[in-house]
């Protein structure tokens, strides 16, 4: 099934037939990807009168409570009211979804005793593309991210620099495969978070941070389409489901 797009002043055909999910689901056990030091997100049928709410158990629907945190358990966008007083809703400063995206594979060099990206990296893998949304891929990339428990493993992070360099690239969505676009612990700066969303000056409240995603190795680096699907909550962050289309030439 192709579809056309407007795109500025181009007119882009994608498949909408051929969905590339890069989301992360979420599973009520031990096997759901974690990061920030909470327990497994909780699936589970509810209890009312005492009988268990589920057709297994003999009631005539499934009925079950979710318990989760969408910053820690999975895929998830987020808005620059994640960090600063005025807690800025997802589901309202998220206003448009399908966006030009350009997915990249980064090789995180060493600093000191910590893994980052670059400005220098994000340079090279962008050149002088013009794109809504970058969807960084990193190494080693296997099917482990899916289920990773990430708390007190100082994982990968994006240098400050970087995150200034794609502001001014005007990059308005950032997808990452890591549960932060910051070091683990930092003392609170929360650098690339802030550079990124420019806190020092004029907030970029329609410019989004998502989390936690997957990027198969079947995904080839290069130009999609991008839909950025989120729940609707009242809230800095949604759960979401970023979806790549292929751009048929």
């Amino acid at each position: 099934m192709l579809a056309t797009i407007q795109y500025n002043s181009r007119k882009l055909k994608i498949d909408l037939s051929q969905p590339l999910d890069i989301s992360i689901p979420l599973k009520g056990n031990i096997s759901n990807v974690n990061a920030w030091y909470l327990d497994p997100p909780k699936i589970t049928p509810e209890v009312i009168d005492g009988e268990i709410v589920s057709v297994a158990n003999g009631a005539v629907v499934n009925f079950n409570t979710i318990t989760f945190n969408p910053h820690s358990h999975g895929t998830h966008t987020e808005t620059v009211g994640h960090i600063t007083e005025k807690v800025y809703s997802i589901n309202k400063q998220l206003k448009q979804f399908f966006f030009l995206a350009e997915v990249v594979t980064v090789a995180p060099e060493k600093l000191g005793d910590d893994y980052v990206i670059s400005k220098k990296q994000l340079q090279f893998a962008l050149g002088n593309k013009k794109r809504d949304a970058i969807v960084i891929r990193t190494l080693p990339n296997t099917k482990e991210k899916k289920s990773r428990q990430y708390s007190n493993t100082n994982p990968t992070y994006l240098l400050e620099d970087a995150a200034n360099y794609l502001k001014s690239k005007g990059i308005k969505h950032l997808l990452i495969d890591l549960p932060s676009v910051d070091k683990e612990q930092d003392g609170g700066e929360l650098l690339a978070h802030n550079a990124f969303w420019n806190t020092k000056g004029s907030l970029r409240l329609d410019a989004t941070i998502t989390e936690f995603i997957y990027v198969s190795n079947k995904i080839d680096d290069g130009c999609y389409m991008l839909n950025l699907q989120i729940a609707p909550f009242e809230n800095d962050a949604s759960p979401s489901k970023p979806i790549l289309y292929k751009i048929i030439e």
